[in-house]
């Protein structure tokens, strides 16, 4: 059966849908992805997703799930009702409404996204592994998330990379101060501990509500600091 045609989510005065296209790469991290779709739909925004080949490897190896062009509603479905900590079913009670995420392959370089006149609000890499930041900092369009970060840089729409590596080769941090150079927002996926983080899915929640921020995308991922030493854990 086919999935669901996304709805329409206009651009005011305009009457284009308007999505953030999530671009998930190869490193490890698939669960970061995972808590910012789940946010952006939560948030009623629409969704362009590419998923690379190789994080295809990482989801298959860190959640078992195989995510498959032909089948990707079905599989997207499964991995966002996956939690941090591997239990496959926590999230299903909640999962937001999957009907404004449009799927394009990687290697369709055809695709909306790999124009500047397809309206998108910007674009999100998470995670980015270390190949995925040297191609964009170099320019390159080896497959449609490459281009689509090519594409959302020359246009100066939001660009968030939330690299996920360590440690940094000199190489890597030179492609990085290229990025920042180009506009976009480089975010180390660095969970913090001042949020009260008591499980997994706290510290991944974390980084993706940092994320989000970085877009201007409202959300109620973590506990926010307000200037109390203890606050996270309730201290007087």
């Amino acid at each position: 059966m086919e999935p669901p045609q996304p709805r329409s989510k206009d651009a005011p005065g305009t009457g284009q849908r308007r999505p953030w296209v999530v671009g998930v790469s190869g490193a490890s991290g698939t669960p970061y992805a995972a808590s910012v779709l789940r946010a952006l739909l939560h948030a009623g925004e629409a969704v362009d997703l590419v998923v690379s080949r190789a994080s295809r490897l990482t989801l298959l190896d860190e959640t078992g799930i195989a995510f498959r062009d032909a089948h990707w509603h079905e599989d997207l479905r499964r991995w966002l009702a996956r939690g941090a900590d591997g239990t496959p079913d926590r999230f299903e009670a909640t999962l937001p409404d999957l009907s404004d995420v449009r799927h394009w392959a990687p290697g369709d370089l055809a695709a909306g996204p790999s124009s500047g006149s397809y309206p998108v609000k910007g674009m999100l890499i998470v995670p980015a592994s270390t190949a995925c930041v040297a191609g964009v900092a170099l320019g390159l369009s080896k497959d449609l998330l490459q281009r689509t970060a090519s594409v959302t840089l020359k246009e100066r729409r939001p660009l968030v990379v939330a690299l996920r590596e360590t440690p940094l080769s000199g190489q890597t941090l030179k492609h990085l101060v290229a990025l920042d150079q180009a506009g976009a927002v480089v975010l180390p996926a660095s969970p913090a501990f001042y949020a009260g983080a008591t499980q997994i899915q706290d510290l991944v929640d974390f980084v993706a509500g940092r994320v989000l921020d970085a877009a201007g995308v409202p959300h109620k991922l973590y506990r926010r600091w307000e200037g109390a030493i203890g606050g996270s854990r309730g201290d007087d």
